[in-house]
């Protein structure tokens, strides 16, 4: 370039209306970079950030808005509710204020004085004090990378400032204060005023007294401090406020104070505990809040009921139980007592809701089908004497819970004592695929299998069910055989009611659970299943005495109480009465009955006098389905049945002792029935007349026996193995 041309372009250049202009987009660069870098994420409105609060609580109420019960669910940080200014004590909200943010009613944000000072300390070399306002420190709160860890230089500080800006100038100052206080972190994992108020003092923050306001507020720069730190911190704060009222004294109250607050946490939870079983089984969200259909006032008195009877019994004995209490007109569950804790080694575990085996509680739904069918009627004859029965895995012999056998008992009889095996004959009539089909109707769904796979024990119980199902079926009965669903929640759907059992068979069933004098075959007349009112019950009793239940009910309420071990190994001296019933019983007699009766006597119904031969029992009045009515019953003579083979048992398996000698060891046969006319043949030899004892020597193998009328016809015959 030439030397004329370069004198002349650098005049041009450097010229001042130039140098301004380069100067200023150079400003406006460095603005914009500097926007961008310092520019801090959006920061939300007040009503979406308490709109979007979520506690980690959810909360269990009573029909009448009691709280009964909560859970924590988020496990994330420990809060409750939102907490409103208003409901916050002013002592709290001075003192943090006047610690934290002494100008905050004054600043937009950013306190500038407090500011200037600390770039002062910090020129000087003295101890930083901080400079953040309560506003600064909310949008940390609400945009945790603004104070994420290591963002401290002077860029973190700017991007704090512009988004307290942005937050005054939507906020109000209340809003921003009442935001804080609920998002602030006190100590360990409680967050917000409420978890700090409860898990500090035990206190709601309205109940806060100013030696706590201070306290916390001392927590808010080092909430892990020690508490002479802390002491020390809030006996500063009260000088600073009242500088001739904070003497050596209130010092010492603080410290002992704050010696206090950090002791033992304590429960974050306002609720009594009434119920936690049933707050873990509904609370699944933070912040729920579900009103559910018990009565606090029930649900207390289940509870202790069944507490006074575990500590009775001892845990040698028993360590387990639970109680439900439904309404029978609405189906709602007044009491969910799942356990009471105290010497259980499984008190997490819901025994209302768990599986275990039923006993003798599924005997009045085989009766029910019996009498609906016409089978039986309550005063049909049933014969409880030992039996045994050739199943698919081998010989199946019932036996009665006292080992004895009572002999011709009626079937009234039979269900109010429990007796097994007048059950077992009663299944033989309706048949196992039947009555598993008629207990799934009636809500008993964890018998997920068919029939054969439970055999003929299911008359007596060995299907497993759980409390919750026990209650619903048993009501069923007192609703004249009509089942629903049980409710729990007051806003659970409505339900449909499923005829399962015919009324008339529904009402029979439950005068004969109401038949004291029936029921003292076995349980005596004085026992825990006796009321002063109207009352039908059934007990029962699982096999090696792992389950006791006892379910029964009146004209109001259904009640059903299990006591056991929930871990399964066998309870130690307790019976049918001894353990469930009691809990019932005081339960049944501590409710209002409101004096409802027997339920009425429906249509199809007839009643008549009866007598039983042979003393059998006494004469009494008893109910029919019409024109099932008899006036005469008796057990049927023995010249009347069928003559048949009685032991062995067909498909039994014999093994003989080498100790003994062989000839010594022989088979008894017996022989039912009026059967002097028939011939019993072992293989191929005739053993002679059918009605005399007849022993064989039997070697090991395959034999069989016949029994052979004068005709030559086969009646009966049985074949066995002995090893």
């Amino acid at each position: 370039m030439a030397g004329g041309a370069w004198r002349r372009w650098s005049r041009s250049a450097l010229s001042p209306a130039r140098l301004a202009l380069g100067l200023l987009v150079a400003l406006a660069a460095v603005v914009a970079v500097l926007d961008i870098a310092t520019r801090p994420p959006p920061m939300p409105g007040y009503a979406q950030v308490r709109g979007a609060w979520q506690p980690s609580e959810a909360w269990l109420y009573d029909r009448h808005g009691v709280l009964i019960d909560s859970a924590r669910v988020n496990f994330a940080a420990r809060r409750l509710a939102w907490t409103p200014l208003d409901r916050i004590a002013p002592t709290v909200r001075t003192a943090i204020v006047a610690a934290e943010d002494k100008r905050f009613y004054s600043h937009w944000g950013v306190d500038w004085l407090a500011l200037a000072s600390a770039f002062r300390e910090r020129l000087a070399g003295q101890p930083r004090r901080g400079a953040s306002t309560l506003t600064m420190q909310l949008a940390a709160y609400l945009a945790p990378d603004l104070a994420a860890p290591g963002a401290r230089g002077w860029r973190d500080k700017l991007r704090q400032m512009r988004a307290a800006w942005a937050i005054e100038g939507g906020w109000g100052k209340d809003q921003i204060l009442e935001a804080y206080l609920n998002m602030a972190g006190f100590r360990g994992e409680a967050q917000g005023i409420g978890a700090a108020a409860l898990g500090l003092f035990g206190k709601t923050p309205d109940a806060l007294s100013r030696d706590d306001a201070l306290l916390l507020a001392a927590l808010l720069p080092d909430p892990q401090a020690p508490a002479p730190a802390l002491a020390r911190r809030a006996c500063r704060y009260a000088h600073n406020a009242t500088p001739n009222a904070a003497g050596e004294a209130d010092c010492h109250r603080l410290e002992s104070a704050a010696w206090a607050m950090l002791g033992p946490q304590r429960s974050l939870a306002l609720d009594p505990g009434l119920a936690p079983h049933l707050a873990t089984r509904l609370l699944t969200r933070p912040g729920l809040r579900v009103t559910t259909t018990l009565d606090a006032r029930i649900q207390r008195l289940a509870a202790a009921a069944l507490t006074r009877q575990l500590r009775g019994l001892g845990s040698a004995r028993a360590r387990d139980g639970a109680v439900i209490v439904v309404d029978n007109a609405s189906g709602e569950v007044r009491a969910y007592v799942g356990g009471v804790g105290g010497m259980s080694t499984a008190p997490e575990v819901d025994g209302a809701n768990a599986y275990r085996q039923a006993g003798s509680t599924l005997k009045p739904f085989l009766y029910a089908q019996a009498i609906e069918r016409g089978y039986l009627t309550p005063a049909s004859i049933l014969d409880d004497s030992p039996v045994q029965l050739d199943t698919a895995s081998g010989l199946y012999v019932p036996q009665n819970y006292d080992r004895d056998f009572k002999g011709p008992v009626s079937a009234r009889t039979a269900l109010a004592g429990s007796l097994n095996v007048p059950a077992v004959r009663t299944l033989l009539l309706v048949g196992v695929e039947p009555f598993r089909d008629r207990l799934w109707d009636t809500g008993y769904h964890g018998l997920v299998e068919d029939g054969q796979y439970y055999g003929f024990s299911l008359a007596l119980g060995s299907a497993e069910v759980t409390l919750l199902e026990q209650v619903a079926a048993y009501r069923s009965l007192a609703r004249g055989g009509r089942w629903s669903p049980l409710r729990l929640t007051v806003d659970a759907p409505p339900v449909v009611d499923t005829r399962v059992t015919t009324p008339q068979a529904a009402w029979l069933i439950a005068d004969m659970l109401a038949d004291s004098n029936a029921r003292a075959v076995t349980f005596g007349l004085d026992s825990a299943l006796s009321l002063p009112f109207w009352s039908a019950v059934k007990t029962g009793t699982s096999k090696a005495l792992r389950d006791n239940w006892c379910i029964g009910f009146t004209g109001r309420y259904t009640v059903g109480v299990w006591v056991g071990n929930l871990e399964g190994d066998p309870m130690r001296a307790v019976s049918g009465t001894s353990g469930a019933a009691p809990v019932w019983r005081d339960v049944m007699r501590a409710l209002d009955q409101g004096g409802a009766g027997a339920p009425p006597l429906p249509a199809g119904i007839e009643q008549r006098m009866v007598a039983f031969g042979n003393g059998i029992e006494q004469a009494r009045r008893d109910y029919f389905l019409a024109g099932t009515a008899q006036t005469q019953f008796a057990a049927a003579p023995e010249t009347a049945r069928r003559p048949r083979i009685t032991n062995p048992v067909s498909g039994s398996v014999y093994a003989l002792d080498p100790d003994i000698p062989i000839d010594r060891q022989r088979l008894a046969i017996g022989v039912s029935g009026q059967a002097a006319a028939h011939r019993l043949w072992f293989d191929r030899r005739d053993l002679g007349a059918a009605d005399r004892q007849a022993l064989v020597l039997a070697g090991p193998g395959r034999h069989l026996i016949r029994l052979v009328d004068l005709g030559g016809r086969v009646v009966d015959q049985v074949a066995f193995t002995v090893r």
